[in-house]
């Protein structure tokens, strides 16, 4: 089925590969489909729920039958594209959702019994007997589900993750997208190029366009070469763009081995996150097919994929071709397969009006009402103007149009326009900021408006840019009108499919709004059209106009579904690329990481973050000599802790202060600037959200300190705060954990250490204050607050700094008789001053309840004062936070419940409950914070500690929560 000079694939170089275990030979550049097509190989696959025999209906990833399983030696992928994946030596493929074989498939007795598998059946069938779903229906269900299937093994493939800057993406090789890349390019900014082919020039290469006269893919060869001579220019041809998200960033994958036989040297895919000041969107349009009766069998595809296989790999799917279309676009495919030696056997034009002039008949007014061959096709019939048509042909291209490829901008929730003239939905202006949308995907359809407004867009977005424009000449093309006539339908006895990958007819649609499935996306669900492999890119516009039509509405009117990322089906692996058995959260990973790791440090999870659990020593047998060491560091001399970890948010504006006294319990708009202040944040329910400090750096920049488990909580929190009280007040917020670095510097020599250390003394720096000092020239910040109980500080600097400030600040500490403390001492340290975590704060607990009431202000409102004040939210009846220490050296542990010594230990007889234990070397026993019934008011009393699931039943005191410098004369020092 190959025509001699025809397609762009390398002929010197055969390929051999397997489809379901016979060996195939196609050339470099050939994909599946078209490799396969060439061996005139019609049938590839079955449908989803009648498994009728399917075959190519597509030339790229918007395939909805050509679905087929990629069979590795170390994985197996199922559902991969055989009009995307190129061949390779060995490459091993088969068909699925068939068994045992692709001709023979007994699961096609689903087709015999079509009527009753109508749309929504499962709905009615399986509610009833309801004993039956566990035992019969779910069961049957689960095995029929499903297209493809996987090994069952791990995946042993690498795949890579990647990071890109740009000035302007254009998302698109066609006309559109090389004007605008050629535009940008010449003008000197930086230009990514993202292509989902293996070759640059979209429908230029397939539509055998010219442009100054010549072949397009010679101004195409000219432009990619001057391209990739462009320093500032990165071409990623494989790669699709698969969404858009916030401030400007697309996430896209790019095949990288999945084209190369095995490669441990390559990743299979790469799943890059790029960032774009301004973005092109050319990304084309995808033609349509038309629902007419049995139009889907193997042999009828959409004309423009039959140009493509004619131009692009030199393959003609066909001996005898018709085309059925209700534009010209057909009749330019019709002209290029009669030049290159193809028998057509007609032009069945829909359109009463047309022209009738070719070099093949053309009927008029046509509609194909019948088609014949039930594993490739044979014949069709149908009407036009004068009269009936019987004509024998095995192949059929379709053409009902061109929708945009706007799916892009619809990401950030925008909605398309619906263009009558196009008879297609167009992209709305800014549905996605600082992205233009460009060519065919605007709703232009011929090559110079492409060109003119590829380079139109470029343009635009170098002024933006504050960039001059080069104004690059354009080549001259054809300006050809796009005339349409829509037609959706056509009435006949047979099935007409809209949703191939589905099975959804035209009937199940004009069913769903029967039954009151009138919504566009109440219908998508009721009838399964547009999910799945589809996803809404042949099927939507078909749908929505039988919908439209059988509702009475207009297209407008009924809507169309959302688009959503991904744009293509995208591998989780991609997705979690170097995520591979450590699970679905994600790892954050201090600056300090390697040097704590490089001093033996256990690594433990805080917050998403590893941070250092003890710093063991030679000679040291258990963590709890290391865990004390490092406490004596802090109260004898100095210790080093990396702190980066708590949540870090810059606030500013002129309302800073006021949204600070809203969130906050306690005065903040007071504040002095270079101050810091310890606070405490309420939910709207009135119970505590967190804790932490807030420095004033400036009269309206504020920078707030989060405790490590809830800064995303607490960013969530000003957020909601913000837009639901306040949205118009002048304040804003952002992030900035990731970009300090920050360390406490803890113990009586703490501020000899930093003396020592910073360009500049520290002078007279007190207790709760900030400010700005200089380290190496790096300009730094101070903050004096501790969470030991000892004279503390803690340093930040921006992150890149931040190893070689911890490993510096370690050594010195070293010198002085202390070094670095980890999380255990943390712990101990902060237990011994009666400090709080979210172990206290564990979402159940009031201002009241920790002792802090008086922290929430009388001068002011704040978010929860009022329902902080409700009956049974203070009061002797609530458990109240207190300091546990044994009455002997016992353990006790978190999570024990506490009861008075002789009562029943039942529930209800329980007072309270320990939520930290630390052992202290400075009381030579486990200290402990908890909560207790009226427990202020019961210090000195005795409690009987339980741990049954430890076998712990100890005595201990109730004392002050504060164990350690109860004044505070130490951290004032």
């Amino acid at each position: 089925m190959r025509i001699a000079g025809k397609g762009l694939i390398d002929r010197s170089k055969p390929v051999n590969f397997k489809f379901d275990g016979k060996t195939y030979q196609g050339f470099k550049g050939d994909t599946v489909a078209s490799a396969l097509l060439a061996n005139g190989v019609k049938l590839v696959g079955r449908s989803f729920k009648y498994h009728r025999p399917r075959g190519v209906l597509t030339a790229g990833s918007e395939e909805p039958n050509a679905m087929i399983e990629v069979v590795g030696t170390s994985n197996q992928t199922p559902n991969v594209r055989a009009t995307v994946q190129e061949i390779f030596e060995g490459l091993n493929t088969r068909s699925q959702n068939r068994w045992p074989s692709l001709r023979f498939d007994v699961m096609a007795v689903n087709d015999m019994v079509s009527p009753f598998l109508s749309a929504g059946f499962y709905y009615k069938t399986f509610m009833w007997p309801r004993a039956f779903w566990e035992a019969i229906y779910e069961p049957i269900i689960r095995r029929a589900a499903g297209l493809g299937s996987l090994s069952g093994k791990h995946d042993e493939g690498h795949y890579e993750k990647a990071f890109a800057f740009c000035d302007l993406l254009v998302i698109g090789s066609g006309p559109a997208g090389l004007m605008a890349a050629l535009e940008a390019a010449r003008a000197g900014v930086d230009v990514i190029l993202c292509e989902e082919d293996r070759l640059l020039g979209g429908r230029l290469l397939s539509d055998d366009a010219h442009l100054d006269g010549k072949p397009a893919a010679e101004w195409v060869a000219a432009v990619e070469a001057e391209l990739r001579a462009c320093p500032n220019v990165r071409i990623m041809p494989r790669t699709t763009v698969t969404g858009a998200y916030d401030g400007g960033q697309y996430s896209a994958v790019e095949r990288v081995g999945l084209h190369k036989g095995p490669r441990p040297d390559l990743p299979r895919e790469c799943f890059w996150r790029i960032t774009a000041a301004r973005t092109v969107l050319a990304a084309g349009a995808l033609e349509r097919s038309i629902a007419f009766p049995m139009n889907d069998r193997p042999g009828i595809m959409l004309a423009s994929a039959v140009q493509s296989y004619l131009n692009k790999f030199g393959v003609v799917p066909g001996k005898r071709v018709t085309l059925f279309a209700n534009n010209d676009g057909a009749r330019a495919v019709a002209r290029q397969l009669m030049a290159a030696g193809v028998s057509v056997a007609a032009i069945l034009d829909s359109r009463s009006d047309a022209s009738a002039v070719e070099d093949c008949p053309v009927y008029l007014g046509a509609q194909v009402t019948d088609t014949k061959g039930r594993l490739g096709l044979r014949a069709i019939s149908g009407t036009h103007v004068g009269g009936e048509f019987a004509l024998e042909t095995d192949l059929l291209a379709v053409s009902g149009g061109w929708n945009p490829t706007l799916h892009i901008t619809c990401h950030l929730n925008g909605r398309p326009r619906w263009e009558a003239s196009l008879a297609a939905f167009v992209p709305l202006a800014d549905a996605v900021p600082n992205l233009t949308a460009a060519g065919a995907c605007n709703g232009a359809f011929d090559t110079l408006t492409c060109l003119t407004e590829g380079a139109a867009a470029a343009r635009a977005a170098l002024a933006a840019l504050g960039v001059a424009a080069a104004n690059a000449a354009l080549p001259t093309a054809e300006g050809m009108p796009y005339v349409i006539a829509p037609l959706w339908q056509v009435a006949g006895k047979g099935r007409a499919w809209l949703d191939f990958a589905n099975d959804v007819t035209t009937k199940d649609v004009k069913l769903a709004a029967q039954e009151g499935y009138s919504s566009v996306e109440h219908m998508k669900r009721y009838t399964t059209q547009g999910m799945a492999p589809d996803q809404g890119k042949n099927s939507n516009v078909g749908a929505l106009a039988v919908l439209a039509d059988t509702t009475g509405r207009g297209i407008p009117e009924t809507g169309t579904t959302t688009f959503r990322p991904p744009f293509i089906p995208t591998s989780i692996a991609v997705m979690g690329a170097g995520g591979r058995g450590a699970g679905f959260a994600p790892q954050r990973f201090l600056t300090s990481d390697q040097a704590s790791r490089d001093r033996g440090a256990p690594m433990i999870e805080a917050g998403l973050w590893y941070r250092p659990s003890y710093f063991p020593k030679p000679g040291e047998t258990t963590w709890l000599e290391s865990c004390n060491r490092e406490i004596g560091y802090v109260r004898g001399a100095v210790g080093v802790c990396d702190v980066s970890t708590l949540g870090k948010i810059d606030i500013q504006g002129k309302d800073a202060g006021r949204f600070l006294d809203l969130v906050y319990t306690s005065m903040f708009s007071t504040l002095a600037v270079g101050r810091v202040r310890y606070g405490l944040m309420l939910r709207a329910d009135g119970y505590v959200l967190d804790d932490g400090t807030t420095a004033r750096l400036g009269e309206n920049h504020y920078l707030m300190t989060t405790t490590t488990a809830a800064a995303g909580l607490v960013m969530r929190h000003l957020d909601f705060v913000h837009q639901s009280e306040c949205a118009d007040w002048d304040v804003r917020f952002i992030s900035v954990t990731e970009s300090w670095a920050q360390f406490a510097v803890a113990g009586p020599q703490a501020r000899a250490l930093l003396n020592g250390y910073l360009d500049q003394p520290l002078g007279d720096f007190p207790f709760m204050a900030a400010g700005t000092v200089s380290v190496g020239g790096v300009a730094a910040r101070l903050f004096r607050i501790s969470f030991s109980g000892e004279e503390g500080y803690e340093i930040a600097v921006p992150t890149r700094y931040g190893e070689a400030l911890f490993r510096d600040l370690v050594a010195r500490a070293e010198t002085m008789g202390g070094g670095p403390y980890g999380m255990e001492a943390l712990n101990v340290l902060r237990i011994e001053k009666g400090l709080i975590t979210h172990a206290e704060i564990d979402g159940r607990v009031t201002a009241f309840d920790i002792g802090a009431a008086k922290m929430v202000s009388a001068k002011k409102d704040c978010i929860g004062k009022l329902a902080s004040t409700r009956p049974g939210l203070h009061g002797p009846e609530r458990a109240q936070m207190v300091g546990l220490k044994p009455l002997s050296a016992q353990k006790i542990t978190s999570g024990a419940h506490l009861f008075i010594p002789g009562a029943d230990l039942s529930r209800v007889n329980s007072q309270g409950h320990i939520s930290s234990v630390g052992y202290s070397p400075m009381f030579d026993r486990d200290l402990g914070l908890g909560f207790l019934v009226n427990g202020r008011a019961r210090h000195g009393e005795t409690v009987r500690v339980i741990d049954r699931l430890r076998d712990i039943d100890v005595l201990a005191e109730v004392c002050d929560p504060v164990f350690h410098d109860k004044d505070g004369e130490k951290l004032r020092a």
